[in-house]
């Protein structure tokens, strides 16, 4: 009769198959290992491919097309090991032409050098005009100043959040150039082949970032327009464009403030001024635009002139950098210059500030003696 009584199990054989397990396993693991690192190391390289990386696009992007492409097996690893090399902000975009069975610091080398013949990159200082942008991105081989800038004033950039506040050609007939100010000044790498559009874009959204929602609040909360703070700051832009840039936008803005015994600005920075010598915005950049200064529509001379016009001139004069911009909307001005009207500099830099006239006078004989000392030491 059989029995009901199962034979108990010998205690080696579960440590038999746990110890078989762990080798599979180990071996596993060991042809992983040595897998991923003939990926890593490379291996024969075959034919050339072509691989067309888009502008923005991240690692992960990146070693998808990689492998889509066929030039790595391992998008994950590849991921790993740009992350482990500290390489991911080094990678381009453009056309590369990849050959499979390249090492991944072959790939890494090629994807962070070879765009770059394919791009051109430019810096824009601050206070740097519309035209001079223009000009600048022609001799770059970009595109023509024309197209450049009749894209600027003409295109429809309205995802941008300023844009909308800009006002438009029957909002503002005596402006000069629409696009003037907002074209922020930094420095860009440029797509060789892009097109106009994009190459305008690329200040503007830059201009979109710079200028924040606390900056349109305090906008709103001042009663000013962005209009009116950047055509201020492109002035404190070029009347400082330095540790002085908030003394300077105090002291427009005292000319500026209701019931001001000065209400012009009086910047030869744009005035009647006809002087090579001079950065002033008529002589060296509108009158040129319009074949010279006898060509300048009367409206528009008017309406930049400083010594006319009373309040702020109908548009920018330059395109001013962030500080600037600050200055105009919020300035910080040191305690002796919040009640004053005039400014003046000499040639070593020095600012000398004026509550009225008479004591104007006095700093600009100040300014004159410096001038002469250091002309003297020549």
């Amino acid at each position: 009769m059989a029995s009901n009584h199962t034979r108990p199990r010998k205690k080696g054989g579960a440590l038999k198959i746990l110890l078989v397990l762990l080798v599979l396993v180990l071996a596993a693991a060991g042809g992983a290992f040595l897998l991923a690192k003939r990926e890593i190391d490379g291996g024969t390289r075959q034919d050339a491919v072509t691989v067309e990386i888009a502008q923005g696009s991240g690692v992960s992007t990146i070693a998808r097309q990689l492998k889509e492409a066929g030039v790595i097996r391992f998008p994950q690893l590849f991921r790993w090991y740009v992350g482990r090399k500290d390489a991911a902000a080094k990678l381009q975009y453009g056309e590369f032409s990849l050959e499979p069975g390249s090492s991944y610091d072959a790939l890494i080398e090629a994807l962070s050098e070879y765009a770059k013949a394919e791009s051109v990159r430019l810096t824009f200082p601050e206070g740097t005009t519309a035209i001079a942008i223009a000009q600048k991105m022609e001799q770059a081989g970009l595109c023509t100043a024309k197209e450049f800038l009749e894209e600027a004033n003409t295109g429809d950039f309205s995802e941008y959040t300023f844009w909308q506040y800009v006002p438009d050609d029957t909002e503002a007939p005596d402006r000069f150039l629409k696009c003037e100010g907002y074209l922020f000044p930094d420095t860009y790498e440029f797509l060789a082949d892009d097109t106009v559009h994009n190459y305008v874009a690329t200040f503007y959204s830059h201009f979109d970032q710079q200028f924040t929602d606390a900056m349109y609040k305090e906008l709103d909360q001042q009663g000013l327009s962005l209009s009116e703070v950047i055509t201020l700051a492109s002035f404190v832009q070029e009347e400082a464009g330095n540790d002085q840039d908030n003394n300077v936008a105090q002291v427009f803005r005292n000319r500026l403030a209701e019931g001001s015994p000065y209400p012009k600005l009086q910047s030869n920075t744009s005035s009647y001024v006809q002087s090579d010598a001079d950065n002033n915005y008529l002589w060296n950049w509108v009158a040129p635009w319009y074949g010279g200064w006898e060509k300048i529509p009367e409206n528009i001379r008017n309406a930049y002139d400083t010594y006319t016009c009373t309040g702020l001139p109908a548009g920018p004069i330059s395109n001013p950098g962030l500080a600037a911009i600050r200055a105009a909307l919020a300035p910080q001005p040191d305690a002796e210059v919040k009640d004053c009207y005039f400014f003046v500099t000499d040639l070593s830099g020095q600012y000398y500030y004026a509550r009225t006239y008479a004591e104007h006078q006095t700093n600009c004989q100040k300014a004159a003696d410096v001038n002469r000392s250091l002309a003297a030491k020549k």
